[in-house]
Parts: C-alpha cells; sequence; structure tokens
C-alpha cells in the first residue's frame, strides 16, 4: 500500500480526504463507514479519536465526539475496529486526535499498535513542532508512520518553511483562524492567504481543510493545493442517514441464522455504500 505523501504525489491534484469520528453515530458504524469510503471514491480517511476537549473542532465535530464517546468509543477499540477491516481498505488512513490522548495510553505503544492496525499517519493539532522533532520523530520513523503538521493564515513563513521541512505526509493548510465546521464562501483575504502558500513553492504536498464544505470550495482547495479535507459536512451528512443505519444495526442483531445475517450483510453494506458515494456527491454540488 502507498504511503499518504505516496497517494497525494501520484495523483497530484484533486485529493479528497474524508474526516469522520470514530464511533459516530454508533459504535458499530465506524468499519462500515471505513469500508465505504474506500469504495466510494476517497483518496484519503481521516479518522478521529473522540476527545472530551477537542480544541481546534467546531461544534459538529464537538458532538460528534461527545455521542462517540458515550457510546463507549476507545482508543484500543479503534485500533481493533481499523484491523478488522484493513485488507479491504485501499487508501491510506489517517489518525486526528490530540497529543494528551496518545501520551495517556503511551507514546511509543500508541505509535507501536497504531502501525499493527495499518494506520499511515496522524495528525495532532497540539503537537508542538519542537517537541515533535525532540521527543517523537525518531519514534515516527522506527515504526514508518507519516505525520502532518498545521499551517493557519497567522503562521509565520519561518514556522511554515518548518512545517513543510518535518511534514512527512502533508501540510495541513487551515483555511482560517477558527474552528471546523463554519459555512459560508471563501474570502479574499483567504484567496491571498492560499496564493501566499502556493508561492512559496515548499517541497511538500499541501491539502486545504476547515470550512471545506461544497463544490465552490473545494474546487477553491483544488486549485490552490493538491486537494480538499472535507469534515463537519461530512459528519451532518451522515446524520441525516443515522435512523437508517441504527435500524440496519438492530436488524443484523436480530438475525437469527448465519444464513440470514449474510445476506442481510451483503445487501445492507452495498445500500450504505451507495448511500456514502451518494453523500459525496451531495458535498461536491450542494
Amino acid at each position: 500500500m502507498l504511503s499518504i505523501r505516496q497517494t497525494i504525489l501520484n495523483k497530484g491534484n484533486n485529493i479528497l480526504n474524508v474526516y469522520f469520528t470514530a464511533g459516530h453515530p454508533t459504535l458499530e458504524s465506524t468499519e462500515l463507514i471505513l469500508k465505504a469510503l474506500s469504495e466510494s471514491g476517497a483518496d484519503l480517511i481521516e479518522l478521529g479519536m473522540p476527545y472530551s476537549d477537542p480544541l481546534a473542532d467546531g461544534p459538529t465535530i464537538q458532538q460528534s465526539s461527545e455521542i462517540a464517546l458515550r457510546n463507549g468509543q476507545t482508543i484500543k477499540n479503534i485500533f481493533k475496529q481499523v484491523n478488522n477491516v484493513r485488507s479491504h481498505i485501499a487508501v491510506p488512513i489517517i489518525l486526528m486526535g490530540y497529543l494528551n490522548q496518545v501520551l495517556q495510553y503511551g507514546a511509543e505503544k500508541f505509535l507501536q499498535d497504531a502501525q499493527a492496525a495499518g494506520i499511515n499517519g496522524l495528525i495532532i493539532p497540539d503537537l508542538p513542532m519542537e517537541i515533535f522533532e525532540r521527543d517523537f520523530q525518531s519514534l515516527f520513523k522506527k515504526y514508518g508512520l507519516e505525520i502532518s503538521f498545521l499551517i493557519t493564515p497567522m503562521t509565520s513563513d519561518e514556522r511554515i518553511k518548518q512545517a513543510d521541512k518535518i511534514s512527512s505526509a502533508f501540510i495541513y493548510i487551515v483555511s482560517q483562524s477558527s474552528i471546523t465546521g463554519k459555512k459560508g464562501g471563501i474570502s479574499e483575504k483567504q484567496i491571498e492567504y492560499f496564493t501566499k502558500i502556493k508561492s512559496m513553492n515548499l517541497k511538500s504536498p499541501s491539502l486545504i481543510g476547515f470550512g471545506i464544505h461544497n463544490r465552490e470550495t473545494i474546487d477553491i482547495a483544488n486549485h490552490y493545493s493538491n486537494g480538499a479535507i472535507v469534515g463537519s459536512a461530512f459528519i451532518r451528512a451522515i446524520e441525516k442517514k443515522e435512523i437508517w443505519l441504527r435500524l440496519f444495526l438492530i436488524l443484523w442483531i436480530l438475525c437469527a441464522t448465519k444464513l440470514i445475517l449474510l445476506l442481510f450483510r451483503i445487501f445492507s453494506s452495498l445500500k450504505f455504500s451507495f448511500q456514502l458515494e451518494n453523500t459525496i456527491g451531495q458535498l461536491n454540488f450542494s
């Protein structure tokens, strides 16, 4: 399987990285959504580790984290879920979470288990670059994991170059100096920011996230970087399908025989994949 960086470089442009929170809307939905995204054309999958104090996340992702935690989601279970379906997923999987989650789990143990589960890389927004270089960079190399650092409109040129130097996956261009999930168009000031980053001719590929929610914003992200990161908009879209998904899970549990379970699984997986494919299409044109 290709690395995150090589996946981006091979395709070049129009990369679609889709984020969702593991354990939302249900604990069992994680594996279904992973497979459906891979089958529906996502180039990268960004899997959020639910956290009680997500500093960079807006209301939609915060609420999805709260639901996932109430559902009983844990980091250990996320690794198990990814491992369960990894052979069916043809694209790189990125874990997104916070430094405290890694430290509480045990940094090296976390990276070791992530690698064993089939994770390709991480995004840790509150990990300072200096701390990464001092304490974590050698561990990431040891376990073959990539990392992406975030830059914002407030990031100095010096820090942008540092992020470019040590991001082994891609540079995450935060489109605005605020939390995720903002709706609306892209301002002239943001275009100036994207133009500046593009003109710096950084060596790392880049993706634009935060506020990417429709065809217009995706097209702008594709123009000024290698692609787009869609998060809150995708979570809102799958929440609309939550009633169907819960019914599917209830029927799954109630299936009395292995044959019925197998047939129902085939039918429902195809239907769910089709719905997620439609969801991605709706994001592109809504």
